[in-house]
């Protein structure tokens, strides 16, 4: 599990116990939504679409490199986590507005959920695929309560700008890899 543009909205929620659940929830549901899809055939769908790959493939790697290097910039500026008002949505609906965004926004979660989990399950027979469903949807639902509940309650230790720091430059460095990995595989296909 790389920490992605999702994955590092959920530990700063947690780390700002901010709507903590609320985001937990709706990154579950996304995840089981498109691994559900996936499987069903959505990924073979798309892997077999020279456009949409391509589509996935590039607008996935724009957006992860804009997202490391943002996470660069954070890291080299920033002396803390903001975790005041302006860094935190206020309402339950701009929380869930600001999850969907970074969940539905970033190509990666497709890649991931519906063209790789996809790719991977729907080679199986039917009983075998729902297993592999349950396992992949369950490993998701325990991935974002550990790190949206887990940040809350280290956010002590998580808060510090070292800590932070490193967090932002571990992100950016697996963000970056993986558009550098995304661009590659795109070349490859031309």
């Amino acid at each position: 599990m790389a920490i992605g543009a999702q994955n590092a909205h959920v530990l700063r929620m947690g780390v700002q116990r901010s709507h903590v659940a609320l985001t937990v929830a709706a990154c579950i549901v996304i995840d089981v939504a498109l691994i559900g899809a996936g499987v069903a055939g959505a990924g073979a769908l798309i892997e077999g679409s020279p456009w949409l790959m391509a589509l996935a493939r590039w607008g996935g790697a724009a957006f992860l490199a804009w997202y490391g290097l943002r996470s660069w910039r954070q890291m080299l500026s920033a002396n803390r986590l903001d975790i005041g008002a302006a860094a935190t949505p206020r309402t339950a609906t701009a929380a869930l507005a600001s999850v969907l965004a970074m969940s539905l926004l970033n190509p990666h979660v497709y890649l991931d959920t519906v063209v790789l989990l996809g790719s991977i399950g729907g080679r199986y027979p039917a009983l075998e695929r729902t297993a592999f469903s349950a396992g992949a949807m369950t490993a998701s639902l325990l991935w974002f309560s550990m790190l949206g509940f887990g940040a809350a309650r280290f956010a002590g230790v998580l808060a510090r700008p070292a800590a932070w720091k490193c967090i932002e430059a571990l992100t950016g460095a697996v963000m970056l890899l993986l558009a550098g990995s995304l661009v590659a595989d795109g070349l490859a296909a031309l």
